[in-house]
């Protein structure tokens, strides 16, 4: 074998035993690649400065103030009203709590960016309220965890600028308009689930629908909803970078959850901020070791050799792009969301490129696939939260969540396949040129 090659086996080698040994990520990434630089003998100095080099970057600023948003909008006092707000939209119908779930993991989705804090907040009010109403405990929980991958696509999500910087360039503005449709598209697979499963076991109908009702319930969303309409539109309108939209969006979700809804007090507000601390030095952390590992990845010309030996298999773009998606679900089941973002797309996005996929759909790709990935086991965080808040044995969570994987892999082909669910809204915005 060649030096080359026994340098990949090392730094992919030991980075999946470490994976599968259950090694914290930031550790399997960071311990491979100094194996990696070891076996290739260079000097050890250049990577700390190639993991400065990752987070160096003025898009990536964006991050943190995204995160912070959505912990301080959900803990802010907006989960119920969100909820009313999709009770009057869908609540009329055959199941419909479980509608309303997918609803308001819709629009809560688009405030907290997190399918994490979208099961935590809305599974702990919906899960409990759906059991009292009659429904299975393990559907209402397979219902909450799936509904809450919505927010990983609906804008603003920090996973979209972690993509966007990955790639190289990539518009973050193109990918959060990327994202309003497929995640509709999701939801309705989910909606349609849900109503077979509701007629089959005769779960209960809501109220009737009342137009004044729905306006009623807007009237007192609005305040949440427009955190929302002030990122997306000032970034696609070029009002602002995705960076500075993100920090008045804080600014905005201070002042709404403390003075607005009252959901948060100052106490309670540095509570808030200790809780983005910790999630934002895991996100760093992992964004800097990816770097050094992303480095040693093109110093061995791994994506043109992924690139070479996928296309090898087969000539035909659908293999390719079922391939594509094969690859992302695996590393989903034993990596999270953000290790896999960055470690992945320089790898992938050639090799999407190749077959005529647009980075920005294959963004969306890997998003969904990473989010269904959250959702299995054995490194399901997602999963893990939603058994936890109903107080059910994960095995039957995921006996209940079978159907709902179903819905979402169909939602996910005809993302794959069908490439203006992605793209035909930014490119009439203007968000995307070409």
């Amino acid at each position: 074998m060649t030096p080359e090659t026994v340098s990949t086996i090392v730094l992919l080698g030991s980075f999946f035993v470490m994976i599968f040994l259950r090694f914290p990520i930031a550790y399997s990434v960071g311990i491979s690649t100094i194996l990696c630089m070891v076996s290739m003998g260079q000097n050890l100095v250049t990577l700390p400065q190639q993991m400065v080099k990752g987070v160096w970057s003025f898009s990536l600023m964006a991050v943190p103030f995204f995160i912070t948003m959505g912990v301080l909008m959900g803990t802010g006092g907006i989960s119920d009203k969100l909820i009313a707000l999709a009770n009057s939209l869908v609540g009329w119908m055959r199941g419909g709590l479980a509608m309303v779930n997918i609803v308001a993991s819709y629009f809560f989705g688009g405030i907290s960016g997190s399918a994490s804090a979208d099961t935590a907040s809305l599974g702990s009010i919906l899960i409990p309220m759906m059991v009292d109403e009659g429904y299975d405990a393990d559907f209402s929980t397979a219902v909450t965890i799936t509904s809450s991958c919505e927010g990983l696509l609906v804008p603003p999500s920090h996973n979209m600028v972690i993509y966007a910087t990955s790639a190289g360039g990539v518009s973050v503005g193109a990918l959060f308009m990327a994202g309003y449709i497929p995640g509709a598209l999701l939801a309705i697979a989910l909606m349609v689930g849900s109503y077979i499963l509701s007629v089959k076991h005769n779960y209960p109908k809501g109220a009737a629908f009342s137009l004044m009702n729905f306006f009623k319930q807007i009237g007192k969303s609005i305040w949440a909803l427009l955190a929302v309409l002030i990122v997306v539109v000032g970034v696609v309108g070029g009002v602002f970078t995705a960076t500075e939209s993100a920090a008045i969006a804080v600014i905005y979700s201070l002042l709404v959850s403390v003075f607005i809804y009252r959901g948060l007090d100052w106490k309670g507000v540095w509570k808030s901020l200790e809780q983005c601390i910790d999630t934002l030095a895991i996100v760093l952390i992992l964004i800097a070791m990816s770097a050094a590992f992303g480095n040693c990845l093109t110093l061995l010309h791994v994506p043109a050799k992924a690139a070479t030996f996928i296309t090898s298999i087969s000539s035909s773009r659908v293999v390719v792009i079922l391939l594509l998606n094969l690859i992302l679900l695996i590393l989903g089941m034993i990596m999270d969301m953000a290790p896999i973002i960055l470690i992945a797309t320089p790898i992938l996005l050639p090799v999407a490129q190749s077959v005529g996929l647009h980075p920005v759909q294959f963004g969306i790709m890997m998003v969904l696939n990473c989010g269904i990935g959250l959702l299995t086991p054995p490194v399901g965080a997602v999963l893990f939260i939603g058994s936890a808040v109903a107080k059910r044995p994960m095995e039957k969570v995921v006996k209940a969540t079978l159907p709902f994987y179903l819905c979402m892999i169909i939602a996910l082909l005809l993302i794959s396949f069908i490439p203006d669910i992605s793209l035909w809204l930014p490119k009439v915005t203007g968000a995307l040129v070409g």
